[in-house]
C-alpha cells in the first residue's frame, strides 16, 4: 500500500530561489580536500581561506561556564561589544560607541542580514571584483540582483555601474582574493558617491588587521557618524577563529534595530560561552595574532618574489594571505584545470569564477596554512600545467568517479 502510493506522488521541489544558486565553490574544492586526505592523500591546501595561528589554550574556569549553556543578548554581550568598539576607536580611529555594535554567529549571517534589513525584490546590488563568493547568492536569496564592477575598473569610475535601481555597494577591504586595500581618497569618493545617490555603502572588513604599521583605513573613520555606512567584521581572519563563527555589523541605530529584529528571529544569540572567551581574552589573543600576521605577510612578500620569478602574474595586492593569479596562457576550462591541479597534482586552489563576472581566467591561491616551501613547489608545478596542454575532461570526470567524489552543484 505505501509502495503504490509513493508511485503516485510527484517530486516535491525546493525553493527556485536555492535551485538558481551554486554551491560556494571555495567550500566545495576544500570538502574535496578534506574527502581526499581522509583517504590518505597529500595535498598542498592553498584553497582554505583563513590562516593557521598558534593560539594558546586559556583557561574557562574564569568564565561563567553555567551562564554558556543558556541564551545571552540578542545584540551580543556588552562586555564584548564594549571590547569591539574600544578596539575599533584606538585602532581605526572611528568615534563608534557599543550601540553601533551587534553581534551574531559569523559576519556571513550579518552581511546577509543586512542585505535583508536594507533591500526590496529587484534592488540592485554594486559589487567591485573580485568579489567574495557569497555577496553574489546572498543578493539573490533576498531577491535582489548583484551588478559587478570588472576588476579593471578605476574607483573614480564606478559611478558608470550606478543605475536607479542601486541600493547598495559591497566593499570588501582588504580584498579577498586579490589582496589589495582602499586608499582614504578612494573610500571617502566612494562614501560620497553612494550618499549623494541614497546608496548604502557596505565595507567587509574581516581583514583589517592584515595591513601593518597602523595604516588601515576603516571606512568608520571617514563617516564618523555612521550615516549610510555599514561595517562587518568577525573574529574568523584577524584572530584565526573561523571555527568559533562570531561576526558582527557597526552601523547607525536604525540598521542596528533592524539587524536585531533579523538576529532575534534567525540566530537569536551568538554563542554564549564564546563570547566570554573571547570578551575575557580579547587582548590576550590579539596579543598572539598579531605578531603572527606580521610574519605571514613578510611572508607574503617571498612568495611575491617567486611569483614574479616564475613569470606568473597575481593581481596587486600587498595585505590579506591570497593571491589571485592570472592563468593565461593557459586556454581551457580553468574549472577542470583546477580539478586535475587537485586530483593528479595534489594541490588545491580556487577557480577565479567565483569571484565575479570577469575573473575567469584566475586561480585564488592561500599561503595561510602551507608553509612556504610547499607552496612554492605548487606555484612550481602551477607554472608548468598552465604552459602545458589543456586538461582532458573525460579523465578528470573518471578520477572523480574512481575516488568517489562529487560534482559541483550549480
Amino acid at each position: 500500500m505505501i509502495n503504490q502510493f509513493r508511485d503516485a506522488m510527484t517530486d516535491m521541489p525546493v525553493s527556485q530561489k536555492i535551485e538558481e544558486i551554486p554551491e560556494a565553490l571555495s567550500v566545495y574544492f576544500n570538502q574535496l580536500v578534506y574527502d581526499l586526505k581522509r583517504k590518505q592523500h597529500d595535498i598542498i591546501t592553498l584553497s582554505l581561506g583563513e590562516a593557521f595561528f598558534e593560539i594558546p589554550y586559556f583557561d574557562f574556569q574564569r568564565l561563567d561556564f553555567n551562564r554558556g549553556y543558556h541564551y545571552s543578548d540578542t545584540k551580543g554581550l556588552p562586555i564584548l561589544r564594549d571590547k569591539i568598539t574600544d578596539y575599533y576607536r584606538k585602532q581605526y580611529r572611528t568615534s563608534i560607541n557599543s550601540d553601533n555594535v551587534i553581534i551574531s554567529a559569523g559576519s556571513k549571517i550579518i552581511i546577509f542580514m543586512c542585505m535583508q534589513a536594507i533591500l526590496n525584490p529587484n534592488d540592485e546590488v554594486l559589487i567591485h571584483e573580485p568579489a567574495w563568493l557569497s555577496y553574489k547568492e546572498q543578493a539573490h536569496i533576498v531577491g535582489a540582483k548583484a551588478c559587478f564592477i570588472p576588476y579593471f575598473y578605476d574607483c573614480k569610475n564606478f559611478y558608470k555601474f550606478i543605475t536607479d535601481k542601486t541600493k547598495m555597494m559591497i566593499l570588501n577591504n582588504p580584498n579577498n582574493p586579490a589582496g589589495r586595500t582602499y586608499s582614504r581618497e578612494e573610500l571617502l569618493n566612494l562614501y560620497q558617491l553612494c550618499r549623494s545617490r541614497n546608496i548604502y555603502l557596505l565595507v567587509d572588513e574581516a581583514y583589517s588587521d592584515f595591513v601593518v604599521d597602523n595604516s588601515f583605513i576603516s571606512i568608520g573613520s571617514l563617516a564618523q557618524n555612521l550615516d549610510g555606512v555599514i561595517i562587518t567584521n568577525s573574529l574568523s581572519k584577524n584572530m584565526g577563529m573561523s571555527g568559533w563563527r562570531i561576526g558582527y555589523a557597526i552601523a547607525e541605530q536604525k540598521i542596528i534595530s533592524a539587524l536585531v529584529k533579523l538576529n532575534q528571529h534567525l540566530i537569536t544569540c551568538a554563542p554564549t560561552i564564546l563570547q566570554q572567551y573571547i570578551a575575557e581574552y580579547f587582548d590576550d589573543i590579539l596579543s598572539h595574532t598579531l605578531i603572527q600576521i606580521k610574519d605571514l605577510l613578510e611572508k607574503r612578500k617571498r612568495i611575491v618574489r617567486k611569483i614574479e620569478e616564475l613569470g606568473l602574474y597575481a593581481l596587486p595586492g600587498s595585505t590579506t594571505f591570497y593571491f589571485f593569479i592570472k592563468t593565461d596562457p593557459y586556454e581551457g576550462d580553468i574549472h577542470e584545470l583546477a580539478l586535475h591541479l587537485l586530483l593528479e597534482k595534489g594541490i588545491s586552489v580556487v577557480p577565479g569564477s567565483a569571484y565575479g563576472m570577469t575573473t575567469n581566467n584566475f586561480f585564488r591561491i592561500s599561503i595561510g596554512t602551507e608553509p612556504e616551501e610547499r607552496i612554492n613547489k605548487a606555484l612550481s608545478v602551477l607554472q608548468e600545467v598552465l604552459l602545458g596542454p589543456t586538461i582532458n575532461a573525460f579523465h578528470v570526470r573518471e578520477k572523480m568517479l574512481q575516488l568517489n567524489l562529487n560534482e559541483f552543484s550549480i
